[in-house]
């Protein structure tokens, strides 16, 4: 067991988004997360399956032109 468990802060820092983000997708259950204690903590392969997740590839147009 060699996972890294990330604050909400961090999670913030991560995805360069204020702290409400990360406390609004544990709040939705849209990401994994673990509660110790009081504290809740974010494995970051749970980050990373989000950012995998949410990742939108460009599109190839068909003209060979930018859009």
């Amino acid at each position: 067991m060699n996972e890294r468990y990330l604050s909400v802060d961090q999670v913030a820092e991560v995805l360069g988004t204020t702290v409400r983000f990360p406390r609004r997708l544990i709040e939705e259950r849209r990401i994994t997360y673990v509660k110790v204690g009081r504290h809740v903590r974010i494995p970051e392969s749970a980050v990373r399956e989000f950012i995998d997740a949410n990742t939108v590839q460009p599109r190839r147009s068909s003209l060979g032109r930018a859009a």
